[in-house]
């Protein structure tokens, strides 16, 4: 796994783009199969040991499975009952929720029937045991003693019983009473005392559900909408937030120098030497500190102007490299379709690694609770060990989902740049990239999620050791703690935009990992100036992307939301129809902010390498060759723009 540098000879050697293509990083891939054969050992354990049949067929407080018929637990009275008949589990108290342990509360039985209709008394419960044949009270109360027995308020189910019904898949009997939502809702929202505003909000939310669907697919179609624009209006947005940025420090940093200059000159001639000596003193000290900061400020204001006036070509290269991007998705619309299979394949990962996850809390070894003889599923030392492995493996082949994205569209980005005849590219070009990446480069992926993955997880863990702590630790513990997340984010975030670069050198070269990576980290600080401008302001034009779909989205929230009066409190919608619309954004925009990074590597490996003449020619766009093509789309905008104003 170590990178070293290279020395001056290998820093020369040139770069070959799509001339050579061999499998790069195999032993990390045999790594990586190797420690999914683990996973899935860790399911096929769990699967084996009956806790997959436990978690979807559900099973009572006294450890028996819903569904079929199980064996005896030594020790526990009411286990090892045929239940092949009841196959619905049912809560005597639904709505009493564990906040602490995010649970509920309450005595479980496998019934034959969830009740559908609301029971009021203890004959209702018997009349519906007779007619259904489910037992609605524990297994040692007869039905003809429900009124008279002795412990029915505990071994009877809590009056009234609302009605329920069963899940699709897990056969749980579910009160389809909003107030039990609230109830669960509370148990994860626990700073809010007012139990009825819970129970308004989840109303709101279950009430607008329409709405909320059809304000997050709108946020979908404005996001690609935006993509396709930004290639027209990058121009005149970006000169714009320039412009204003420009003038901004402009006249905050030369108003507060003029400033502290008036303030010395005043100060000057205020000093007096029939002053007393303190107050003197005093002045003459007020005197030389505004001096020094005069000068200070002078100096960096000069300074600023100066980065300002060099920076000013970086700029315009960030809107070619926005122009081109534009260009990319015109001749590669299938790029507008990667997050929507990177997003599918998240999930139906993340739905396996939970099921799984659900699997293990189940494949315990029954324990009896001293305090409340019922029975619980407690984990031995071996399946905490699986549950940690299974862990790692959430963030290992998250990130690694997440770099085959990158890699893919590095891939089909490279081949379109180093195309000179843009009509002899491959039919579909993001389709070519795909099959490059499973041939050749999956190790080189699994090689970098697993150095993202090196970083995430002690972050996690001192995240995680932080909430734990919270009020108990005092300061100096808890800024270091706090200190070291910070230091550890601001490491994953360098190291993910260094594997981007190297991703795209592996793209061009065919080499490892660590070879992509050093070629890319020299051709990056070779052009630090640029890297700084269009992640600065380029990041920062996408960020206002992401602000204006999300604002257009909450304004249509607010907007549909209006004409249904009957809810009361928007709060709730209003967020996850905000938070959804930031995700899409965020998503769609970040496979624009990749192809601007990739076109810029591209760039940046041209400009070194080839300069135009016979034999070298630059394989760049026209609209990255030169700015005449920019600033005359800008006046051209501009043009428009006044058009449509007036």
């Amino acid at each position: 796994m170590k990178c070293y540098l290279s020395s001056p000879l290998q820093k020369s050697r040139e770069w070959k783009p799509l001339e050579q293509r061999k499998c790069t990083d195999i032993p990390w891939l045999l790594l990586f199969i190797l420690f999914n054969v683990g996973m899935l050992c860790i399911c096929g354990f769990a699967i084996a040991t009956g806790a997959a049949s436990r978690l979807i067929s559900g099973y009572d407080s006294y450890g028996n499975t819903c569904g079929q018929k199980n064996a005896k637990i030594p020790g526990i009275e009411l286990s090892g009952r045929d239940h092949t008949s009841r196959k619905y589990v049912f809560f005597l108290d639904p709505c009493n929720i564990d906040i602490l342990r995010r649970k509920i509360k309450s005595v479980a039985l496998c019934v034959s029937k969830c009740p559908d209709t609301e029971l009021k008394t203890y004959e209702d419960l018997r009349n519906f045991s007779t007619v259904y044949g489910s037992d609605l009270c524990s297994y040692d109360v007869q039905p003809d003693t429900y009124s008279s027995h002795a412990n029915r308020s505990t071994k009877c189910p809590t009056l009234p019983v609302h009605p329920s019904a069963s899940l699709p898949v897990f056969h749980r009997c579910i009160p389809v009473d909003i107030s039990c939502y609230a109830r669960f809702a509370e148990a994860f929202i626990t700073f809010v005392s007012d139990n009825s505003v819970v129970h308004r909000v989840i109303a709101g939310v279950m009430t607008s559900k329409e709405i909320i669907m059809g304000l997050c697919l709108l946020a979908l179609v404005l996001s690609l909408i935006l993509m396709v624009v930004i290639r027209y209006i990058s121009v005149v947005l970006v000169w714009i937030l320039t412009a204003v940025v420009v003038v901004g420090c402009a006249v905050s940093v030369a108003g507060g120098t003029g400033i502290l200059w008036w303030l010395y000159v005043d100060h000057s001639k205020s000093v007096n030497a029939s002053l007393p000596a303190l107050e003197l003193e005093v002045a003459k000290d007020n005197q030389k500190a505004l001096l020094i900061y005069a000068i200070a400020a002078t100096i960096f204001t000069v300074i600023l102007l100066l980065l300002m006036f060099f920076m000013r070509k970086r700029v315009a290269l960030t809107i070619a490299l926005f122009h081109v991007a534009g260009k990319v998705f015109t001749h590669l619309p299938l790029l507008a379709l990667q997050p929507f299979w990177t997003f599918l394949t998240l999930m139906l990962f993340w739905v396996y690694w939970i099921s799984v996850l659900l699997f293990l809390g189940s494949a315990g070894s029954p324990v009896q609770n001293n305090q409340t003889g019922l029975v619980e599923f407690k984990m031995d030392g071996p399946l905490q060990y699986m549950v940690w492995y299974h862990a790692v493996g959430l963030i290992w082949i998250s990130e690694f989902i997440l770099a085959c994205q990158q890699m893919t569209v590095a891939g089909a980005v490279v081949t379109y740049y180093f195309t000179r005849d843009k009509s002899q590219m491959p039919f579909t070009p993001i389709v070519s990239s795909v099959l490059r990446l499973m041939r050749y480069h999956l190790g080189t992926v699994v090689k970098g999620a697993f150095i993202i993955t090196l970083v995430e997880i002690p972050r996690l863990i001192l995240t995680y050791i932080h909430s734990q702590l919270k009020g108990r630790e005092n300061a100096c513990a808890r800024c270091m703690l706090k200190a070291c997340i910070c230091c550890l984010w601001c490491l994953e975030k360098c190291l993910t935009y260094l594997n981007m670069n190297a991703y795209t050198a592996t793209a061009i070269n065919s080499t490892n990992f660590c070879t992509s990576a050093r070629d890319a980290f020299f051709i990056l600080a070779e052009n630090a100036l640029r890297v700084a401008a269009i992640n600065s302001v380029g990041d920062f034009v996408l960020f206002l992307g992401k602000v204006l779909i999300v604002s257009c989205t909450a304004f249509a929230g607010i907007l549909s939301l209006n004409y249904q009066r009957e809810y009361t409190v928007w709060v709730l919608p209003l967020i996850i129809v905000c938070v959804f619309s930031f995700l899409v954004a965020h998503c769609f925009l970040s496979i624009f902010e990749i192809v601007v990074d990739v076109l810029f590597l591209c760039f940046a490996i041209d400009t070194k390498y080839n300069d135009g003449s016979p034999g070298r020619e630059y394989y760049m766009d026209k609209a990255l060759m030169s700015g005449n093509e920019i600033h005359g789309e800008f006046k051209r905008t501009i043009f428009i723009v006044f058009v449509v104003y007036f």
